[in-house]
Formats: C-alpha cells, structure tokens, sequence
C-alpha cells in the first residue's frame, strides 16, 4: 500500500456563510491523501496501474467551483466523488482551507480535514 498526496492546490472559490463570501469570493487550499495499492504501478512505471494525479485535481477543482455555506460540505463531496471514481482509494483525507477568512481579526486561516475509509 502506498500513499499519494496531493498538497497545496489553490482554488479562487464562492464558498462561506456570509452573502458577500458567495459574491466576492477568496482564496482556497487543498490538501489531499489517497490511500492505494501502488505495488503494480511501482514496478511496471505504468499511469494506468495507478491513481492519476491531474484526474484527481480536475475532480477536484470541479467540485470547487460548486458554491457551498460550509467546507465540510465541500470536504464530504470531494471524498465521495473520489472513491466513487476510484474504488481502489482505500482511505482518503481531504483539507480544505479557507484563507484570510473574514472573522473580524487578522486570520491566516481557517481549515476543515475529513476522512473517509472502508
């Protein structure tokens, strides 16, 4: 079993529970850890034998662009179209991060980290 980690995306998105969130708009970050077996692919150097990074990015950043109140709903989409798509994922974790957010002070962010496993 190996780990695949995709870290650091950034998103400009429409997510939060003010108006002005879903209006204006900021700054995201997405970290990603996939759980699979990677034996095949370590030996063969074969993409298909393995989970597909820009697949799992594109997925990603389709489900960015959908407007939510809260990034736990966001996190729980991610996570289930990623194992919808990949079967083989056996554990998953997503963190999303809203950057600067606005709570009335100087916040470097503000993060919600789900997990989904068999």
């Amino acid at each position: 079993m190996g780990w695949i980690q995709i870290e650091g995306m950034e998103f400009f998105a429409y997510h939060g529970c003010f108006a002005e969130e879903r209006i204006i708009g900021t700054k995201f970050r997405v970290d990603i850890s996939l759980k699979t077996d990677t034996s095949v692919a370590e030996s063969t150097d074969d993409i298909s034998k393995t989970v597909n990074y820009q697949s799992v990015y594109l997925l990603i950043k389709t489900e960015m662009e959908q407007k939510s109140h809260l990034l736990e709903h966001v996190a729980r989409r991610i996570l289930t179209k990623v194992r919808q798509t990949y079967p083989e994922i056996t554990d998953c974790k997503v963190k999303i991060s809203k950057l600067n957010p606005p709570l009335g002070g100087k916040i470097g962010s503000v993060s919600v980290t789900l997990s989904s496993n068999n």
